[in-house]
């Protein structure tokens, strides 16, 4: 009869064959296009939907922007806008991938606007920057800065990122 492996290695074996079945489902859902209703908005790059099909609420992420933490300055406005753009609305949802938080990334259209582009052309958001990359946004943050519109208004706006290092994460409401 074959031993069944005990300790140390069992347990990390268990451990690696789990972790790849959440990369695997993970993996399952990327690249996912589903209609859905906006039943929350939290800031201005996040929100949660209901599939129209059915399923479990989930939590989504603009791809491509940052917009301002809450307790930023602008942090309520850039929400503010989202939620009345598509608070109770229907959007379709295209799943990129999934971030360190477990919420999709995704490419959200309403009335046929992608909607980070929206926000950014609104003032509501920075495009997204990576290292020098300036974003997938980059002229629409160009508009809106000739425009001062909203952030922009302000010279001294800060990035979220670096808020986040002078201040830390914003409290939980």
């Amino acid at each position: 009869m074959p031993r069944t492996p005990r300790g140390p290695t069992a347990w990390l074996a268990a451990v690696g064959v789990l972790a790849m079945a959440g990369v695997v489902a993970g993996a399952a859902r990327a690249n996912e296009v589903f209609a859905a209703r906006v039943s929350r908005v939290f800031d201005g790059d996040t929100l949660w939907v209901k599939p129209l099909d059915g399923g479990r609420y989930r939590k989504l992420r603009l791809d491509g922007i940052d917009a301002p933490e809450i307790c930023q300055a602008g942090g309520s406005a850039s929400r503010d806008a989202l939620a009345a753009r598509v608070l109770n609305q229907v959007v379709e949802v295209r799943v990129r991938q999934h971030d360190d938080y477990g919420r999709g990334l995704v490419r959200l259209t309403h009335q046929g606007d992608d909607l980070a582009a929206w926000m950014v052309v609104q003032g509501q958001a920075w495009s997204y920057r990576w290292r020098r990359s300036p974003g997938p946004f980059a002229d629409e943050e160009a508009v809106a800065r000739r425009a001062r519109k909203g952030l922009f208004a302000d010279a001294s706006a800060e990035l979220p990122r670096d808020f986040r290092k002078r201040h830390g994460p914003c409290p939980m409401p």
